[in-house]
Parts: C-alpha cells; sequence; structure tokens
C-alpha cells in the first residue's frame, strides 16, 4: 500500500516544481541556472580533488616504506625513478637535487663526503619551498568550493526576495491581495532559494572534508621534510674543518 502512496507523491511534487518553474520570472531563471553552473563546478572539485588525495595519500604511504628502507638519503634519487601525484617524492626530489648539487665537487665527477652547515640551510630553504609549493597545489581549486558554499545561498535570497517583491508588485497593481493571486508567484520566489541551499550544502560537507584532508597531508609534508633534513644533517654535514678537508682531499 505505501508503494502506489510513494509513487503518487513523488508524481505530486514534479508537477508542483514544474509549475513553479513556469511561474518563475526571468530574473529567477537566470538565479537558478547560476547556481547549476555553480553545482556542476562544485561537484566537479570535489571529485577531482577527492581523487587526487586519495592518491596523494597512497602514494605517500608507499614512497614513505619505501624511503625509511634505504640506507642513504640519495639512494632514491640515484635510482632516477619519477613518481606522479605523489607530493613527498616531489619534496624529496627538489631535496635531493639540491643536495647533489652542493655535495658536486668542482669537476663534477664525484660527491664530497661532507656538507657545511651553510650549504644544508640552502637545502633547508628548498625543501620549505618545496612543501609550499605542494601544499598550494593540493589546495588548488578550493576556492570555487568556497564561493560555492558561501555565494550560492546569497543567490537564492536574492531570487527570492526580486520574486516577493515583484509579486507585491504585481498584487498593487491588479489591487486584489487574495492567496490565489500572491500563492504561485511567492512560491516561484522560494524555489531560488531551494535552489541555493541544494547547492552549498552538499558544497560545504565536500569543503569541509577536503579541508580536513589537506590539512593532514600538508602535516605530513612538513613531517617528512624535517626527517629528510635530519637524516641529510646525519649523513653530511660536518663542522667547518672538517669540510674543508674534504675539498682538499
Amino acid at each position: 500500500m505505501n508503494v502506489p502512496v510513494f509513487f503518487f507523491a513523488a508524481q505530486v511534487s514534479q508537477y508542483e516544481l514544474v509549475y513553479v518553474w513556469h511561474q518563475a520570472t526571468i530574473e529567477a531563471k537566470i538565479i537558478i541556472f547560476t547556481l547549476l553552473v555553480f553545482s556542476i563546478m562544485a561537484w566537479s572539485v570535489m571529485g577531482t580533488k577527492a581523487v587526487q588525495m586519495r592518491r596523494a595519500k597512497k602514494l605517500n604511504q608507499l614512497f614513505n616504506t619505501e624511503f625509511r628502507q634505504q640506507n642513504n638519503v640519495l639512494a632514491i634519487h640515484d635510482r632516477r625513478i619519477q613518481v606522479d601525484g605523489c607530493p613527498l617524492f616531489t619534496v624529496y626530489q627538489e631535496g635531493c637535487i639540491e643536495l647533489d648539487a652542493r655535495l658536486k665537487t668542482v669537476g663534477g665527477d664525484g660527491r664530497r663526503p661532507v656538507l657545511s652547515l651553510k650549504a644544508m640551510e640552502h637545502v633547508k630553504r628548498t625543501l620549505e619551498r618545496a612543501v609550499a609549493q605542494e601544499s598550494l597545489k593540493l589546495e588548488s581549486g578550493l576556492i570555487l568550493l568556497a564561493i560555492a558554499v558561501s555565494g550560492s545561498p546569497f543567490l537564492g535570497l536574492l531570487g527570492t526576495v526580486w520574486g516577493v517583491m515583484s509579486t507585491f508588485g504585481h498584487v498593487a497593481l491588479q489591487q486584489s491581495a487574495s492567496l490565489t493571486a500572491m500563492a504561485p508567484g511567492v512560491a516561484a520566489a522560494l524555489i531560488t532559494t531551494v535552489a541555493g541551499l541544494l547547492v552549498a550544502i552538499p558544497s560545504m560537507f565536500g569543503y569541509n572534508w577536503l579541508v580536513h584532508n589537506l590539512r593532514v597531508l600538508t602535516v605530513e609534508l612538513d613531517n617528512f621534510a624535517q626527517e629528510l633534513v635530519s637524516r641529510m644533517e646525519i649523513e653530511y654535514l660536518r663542522d667547518e674543518d672538517e669540510v674543508f678537508r674534504a675539498k682538499d682531499d
């Protein structure tokens, strides 16, 4: 008995939406179309960023496991491998390129066994810059979600206020304040608020979820960069006298 009632209610709701759409003003339809564009944009960003962050998490775990198994900090770098979509690898690669350049001898045939404190500071700044760049890559696109979250309800409210204003103006011209004269216009005005909320609510949940995952990945990048610097210092950092002796050798 409940199934026919459900389909009947759904059919009635569908007819109501069609009726309200036909009663909507051209301004309300433009706002709804704009909100539809916002919705498509928001869902595209949420889908793309969710896939990107899930892939980044998986690759980060695999790379971190591989990195911890190496005896030398430059071992993976010397293998000349590439891992696309892995933020940790990108930070590692940038740091190792700078470290390798600082360790190169004058002729470029080999590496010095030790590194000065000043040279290590350059490596640290390179890693900090790499972490910032990767964080910006992960954050790209979230501004569109923020616009959808904050702007959609106000666009919907604008359509509602505009529609109610038009309805009261129409009623004033007709000099008739009956419910049948006002109800279609008010219902058509309220549909823009509904559309705005339908865009903003999923976008808000998606934005908060993505921001949380972005913070987790950013903390992972910072921790990895600090661990990488520590290993570089343990393996290569010496005092100035040892550095000069290594250069002479």
